[in-house]
C-alpha cells in the first residue's frame, strides 16, 4: 500500500495553506498587518485586493451548518429522516468556496473509539434551501491517502476539487448532493492503522465507523438507512472506504475506492492474523457471498500511470459477485493523486454511486 503522500497534494496543500488552517491570527496581530498593508493594498489594487491578501479574511471565524432545520414538529419528521441529535459540534470557517459554501472544521473525541481528531465538513448549497428543510441528505466519509493526520487534505486541499465536483453533479443532475465528512483517518504521523482496530493501538477502526457517523448525526439531517451512507478515499484512505463497507454493510452501502491496495499490511499488526483477518476485505467479502448480503457497491478508480490495476480486477474477478458489486473506473492518463481521482469521479464514478444512494427529497410547496 502507498501510505506517503499522494504525488502532487503535498504542493497543492502547501499552496493552500494559508487559508485552511482553521487558525485566526490574534486579533491584536491581525489588526498591525491590516493598519500596516491596508494603503499598499488599497493603492495596489483597492478592496479587491485587501481580500485576497486575507486582510479582511473570516477564515478562523465561527460556522454553522443547518440554519433552516432542526425547528421541525416531531410530526413534521419525515419517515428514514433523522434530524440532528445533538449535541451540537463548534466549527471553525476554514474556507469558503465561491459558490457561497464553507468547509468548517471542528475536534472530535469519539465517545466509542476514545481518540481525538479533527474532523472537516462541507454541506452542499442544497442543505441550506428551504425547500429540503425536511430532508435528509446522503453522507460520503472522504478518506485521504499519505498520512491522514493531523489533516484530511480532502478538506484542507479544496483546490483538489472533490468539493466542485459534487456541487457541478448535483446541478447537472448526475450527482447526488452529498455531505462531504472528512476526518483524519490515523492517530499519528508515524504509522498507518489500516483504518482498523488493531490490538494495542488506537481504535481507528471505531473511529471511523462509529464515531464519525455518530458524530454526523449530532448535526446533521442524515437517513436512517444505510442507503444514505458510503464512504470514498484515496491510497489508504481508499483501503479504509471499501474495507468499512465490506465489514459494516449493515451501516453503509457503497464506496469509491482509488489507487487502493486489497489487504491489510500494517506492520502494527505484528503477525495477530486473526485480528487481521476481520479487516481483510478479501475475507469479508468472502464472508459476505456466503451470508448472501446485503448488497454493497465497489467502485476502483485506477489512472493508467500508476500501478494496482491487476490487484483491482483480480479481486473484482475472485469476490465481485453475489451481493459484492464491483465496477472499475479507469482514469486514462491519471496517476496516484487528489487531481486525478476527481477526475474519475467526475468522468462516471459519482454518477455511479449517486444510481445506488438515497437522494434529498425536495418539499414540492416550498421554493
Amino acid at each position: 500500500m502507498q501510505h506517503d503522500q499522494l504525488q502532487g497534494d503535498g504542493d497543492l496543500m502547501a499552496e493552500e495553506g494559508p487559508l485552511t488552517t482553521g487558525r485566526r491570527r490574534p486579533k491584536r496581530l491581525r489588526r498591525l498587518l491590516i493598519g500596516g498593508a491596508l494603503a499598499f493594498t488599497l493603492a495596489a489594487g483597492g478592496g479587491a485586493a485587501a481580500y485576497k491578501y486575507g486582510l479582511f479574511s473570516d477564515i478562523g471565524d465561527p460556522v454553522s451548518f443547518g440554519k433552516v432545520q432542526e425547528s421541525a414538529a416531531a410530526e413534521d419528521i419525515r419517515q428514514g429522516v433523522s434530524m440532528p441529535t445533538g449535541p451540537k459540534s463548534e466549527f471553525v470557517r476554514t474556507y469558503r468556496l465561491p459558490d457561497g459554501t464553507q468547509i468548517g472544521r471542528t475536534t472530535l473525541t469519539g465517545a466509542k473509539s476514545g481518540f481525538t481528531g479533527d474532523v472537516w465538513v462541507w454541506v452542499p448549497k442544497e442543505y441550506d434551501e428551504p425547500r429540503y428543510a425536511k430532508s435528509a441528505f446522503p453522507v460520503l466519509i472522504s478518506l485521504p491517502g499519505g498520512r491522514g493526520y493531523p489533516t484530511n487534505y480532502w478538506g484542507t486541499g479544496p483546490g483538489l476539487g472533490l468539493q466542485k465536483a459534487v456541487s457541478d453533479g448535483a446541478k447537472a443532475g448526475t450527482s447526488l448532493p452529498f455531505i462531504l465528512i472528512m476526518p483524519v483517518h490515523n492517530a499519528d504521523t508515524k504509522h498507518h492503522f489500516d483504518a482498523s482496530d488493531i490490538p494495542g493501538e488506537p481504535k481507528m477502526g471505531t473511529w471511523m465507523a462509529e464515531d464519525v457517523p455518530d458524530f454526523t448525526k449530532a448535526n446533521f439531517r442524515t437517513f436512517t438507512s444505510r442507503d444514505g451512507w458510503a464512504f470514498m478515499g484515496s491510497s489508504a484512505g481508499g483501503f479504509g472506504a471499501f474495507k468499512h463497507v465490506l465489514k459494516h454493510p449493515d451501516r453503509f452501502k457503497a464506496a469509491i475506492a482509488s489507487g487502493v491496495d486489497i489487504v491489510p499490511d500494517s506492520p502494527l499488526w505484528k503477525g495477530n492474523t486473526q485480528a487481521m483477518d476481520e479487516n481483510n476485505p478479501e475475507k469479508l467479502a468472502e464472508k459476505l457471498i456466503k451470508e448472501g448480503g446485503p448488497d454493497v457497491y465497489i467502485n476502483f478508480q485506477i489512472g493508467t500511470k500508476e500501478n494496482g490495476r491487476e490487484k483491482a480486477e483480480r479481486f473484482m474477478k475472485e469476490y465481485g459477485k453475489g451481493p459484492v458489486h464491483t465496477k472499475l473506473q479507469v482514469i486514462q492518463d491519471g496517476e496516484h493523486n487528489g487531481k486525478s481521482y476527481v477526475r474519475g469521479m467526475r468522468e462516471g464514478a459519482l454518477e455511479w454511486i449517486s444510481k445506488v444512494m438515497l437522494a434529498p427529497t425536495p418539499d414540492p410547496g416550498v421554493r
